[in-house]
């Protein structure tokens, strides 16, 4: 069967359903399909440790009867096992509490032009199990090939190919593709008493925008390396630059503090800050699902809303939370296009970057840390407040001067939001959350 052919399927499968839910009595039904390709491979020291090929089909159900909600998951996708979900679908929906802001979103007009996303690619299909396995091994090779790395924790190379459907009771029904690859490896450098370590991967859309195995090795070695020889700080109050996977980070709790389901259940410092002024003029946050060929492209959300581009932060004001239908009737606002199965999620969102480059910024720094990495717990989205172990480099008279460790910065979010005094003009699309280079006014820096 060729891939148009098992589309039609698909999508006649999911409408076949729909209908079949509205006979049996529902008000409101949602049927998604997921029919995916995945291929893994894990090696070590030169040798395949883990290598995984599946393919997988997956059936959600989302049913709505007296403002009664129940889902239904399954991998058979045989008619008669499908119905029979529907059915004890129904039934388990009769059992649950109503509740008023249950329901599906009533269909866009917005045009979804899928093609024009490009986050489809074709080539990824055509890849070999063995120029997959020989992508792996190659990096990792480059990368035990410089003498001062001493150990691998392993190089990872992995393709998703998914096919999605989704219908409702509503009347809509679309589907699209989209492919992912991934090249990774984790190294470690130094003397059995002060080892250090770190890593660098490449994630894209198309295999020809993906990084070669040499760029990715000598990215992870100049990471961990630069960190030999650490040394201890004083506690002090002093700026603080992130690099970009740190600002990805510190974004990714900002997320979680503007997701509509954290502001209802009243676990976010932002519940009551639309419309108010939450950053300085530096802080301008997007949420958009239509960059073409980024990682967090897609056409309409899990629901079927289509995406677009939010506005999130503009110049410091908070202007939208995001949601999903369910959070947006619980708030009182408009679903943003970022429904995730039963929750919130991101589609591509990031920080607007500034003009300066970062090696200007460090320049500008008489002293200070750069973050390049954290580790536990230490985020309370409730208060804002982060803590977290940490590992930089300490900067004198705008250079680097020596690596730190066994330090630890404290903080919060609503204070960093009013103190980025610089954006770097270095953003790029490595993930669904990104921002570019930022350095913040003053942080505490715990150290002896």
């Amino acid at each position: 069967m060729n891939g148009q052919e098992k589309s039609h399927e698909l999508m006649a499968l999911a409408e076949s359903l729909v209908s079949f839910g509205r006979s049996q009595g529902t008000d409101e039904i949602e049927v998604s399909i997921l029919d995916g390709l995945e291929f893994s491979v894990d090696v070590r020291l030169g040798k395949i440790e883990s290598l995984v090929e599946a393919g997988s089909r997956y059936l959600g159900l989302k049913i709505i009867k007296d403002n009664k909600t129940a889902y239904a998951t399954s991998s058979d996708l045989n008619t008669d096992t499908l119905k029979q979900l529907v059915k004890n679908a129904i039934w388990r929906a009769e059992l649950a509490n109503p509740d008023e802001f249950a329901g599906l979103p009533m269909p866009k007009p917005d045009a979804i032009d899928i093609p024009e996303l490009n986050i489809y690619d074709h080539v990824i299909s055509e890849l070999t199990p063995d120029k997959k396995i020989a992508l792996a091994l190659e990096t990792e090779k480059i990368a035990l090939s410089d003498r001062r790395i001493s150990n691998s924790h392993g190089a990872s190379f992995e393709t998703k190919e998914i096919h999605s459907v989704l219908a409702n009771s509503h009347g809509f029904i679309h589907d699209y593709k989209e492919t992912f690859c991934s090249l990774s490896v984790g190294i470690q450098a130094g003397e059995t008493d002060s080892k250090v370590e770190d890593y660098w991967s490449s994630t894209e859309r198309h295999f020809r925008t993906l990084d070669p195995p040499e760029k990715v090795a000598k990215k992870a070695v100049e990471r961990t390396i630069r960190q030999l020889n650490p040394r201890k700080v004083k506690t002090q109050v002093v700026p603080v630059i992130f690099e970009p996977t740190m600002t990805n980070w510190l974004l990714g709790f900002l997320f979680a503090c503007v997701s509509g389901t954290a502001v209802y259940q009243k676990l976010s410092f932002l519940s009551d800050k639309l419309g108010k002024k939450i950053g300085n003029e530096y802080i301008t946050v997007y949420d958009d699902g239509r960059i073409p060929g980024k990682l967090g492209t897609r056409p309409y959300d899990s629901e079927g809303v289509p995406t677009r581009k939010n506005k999130v932060i503009e110049k410091g004001t908070l202007k939208n939370f995001l949601c999903n239908t369910y959070a947006g009737k619980k708030l009182n606002l408009p679903s943003t296009g970022n429904a995730d199965g039963a929750g919130v999620g991101p589609n591509n969102f990031y920080l607007h970057p500034g003009d300066i480059s970062p090696e200007d910024i460090i320049q500008k720094t008489e002293k200070g840390l750069i973050l390049l990495r954290t580790i536990g717990h230490g985020l309370n989205p409730v208060t804002g407040d982060i803590s977290r172990g940490a590992f930089g480099l300490w900067i004198e008279n705008g250079e680097i001067a020596y690596p730190v460790s066994e330090i630890t910065i404290a903080g919060n979010l609503g204070m960093i939001l009013n103190q980025i005094e610089e954006k770097g003009n270095d953003l790029e699309f490595r993930s669904a959350i990104c921002g570019p280079t930022i350095k913040i006014h003053e942080l505490t820096v715990a150290g002896e």
